[in-house]
């Protein structure tokens, strides 16, 4: 038997530094101004503890991409609409700041491909060390 895109695990590669440029544009199309933007604005409503920084960017096996903050360590992490609060690295910090601004901009867009984004991140994040907690501050 041979496996499918859809039952193979989903694995996340770093961009590289001269690949960054074409990243944004990749992940949010014609909306990667406001995508990548959302993505920080999230990231700062989620956490008191985060104070800007740079950011890795990661492309996945199925299509989709995320963004990460560079830090050793973990975020604390509270989202007031579903009750929330916890600690998560920073690789998990940064799926769940994705997912929420994947999903604001599906929501305000309706472009296809957002929402496709969405879904190819959040596969990802259910195969993750911390799907609990992803899926719990993304509920």
């Amino acid at each position: 038997m041979t496996q499918t895109q859809t039952d193979a695990t989903i694995t996340a590669q770093l961009v590289s530094e001269h690949e960054r440029m074409d990243f944004m544009p990749r992940l949010f199309g014609r909306h990667y101004i406001q995508g990548e933007w959302l993505v920080y604005d999230w990231m700062r409503h989620l956490s008191s503890e985060y104070k800007g920084g740079y950011w890795d960017f990661y492309e996945l096996s199925n299509g989709g991409g995320y963004l990460a903050p560079r830090r050793e360590g973990t975020f604390k992490m509270a989202c007031a609409g579903n009750w929330f609060e916890g600690e998560v690295s920073a690789d998990a910090a940064g799926i769940i700041a994705t997912l929420y601004a994947l999903n604001g901009l599906a929501n305000r867009t309706e472009d296809d491909a957002i929402i496709e984004r969405y879904y190819q991140l959040a596969n990802f994040a259910y195969e993750h060390a911390e799907n609990g907690k992803i899926a719990a501050a993304i509920d």
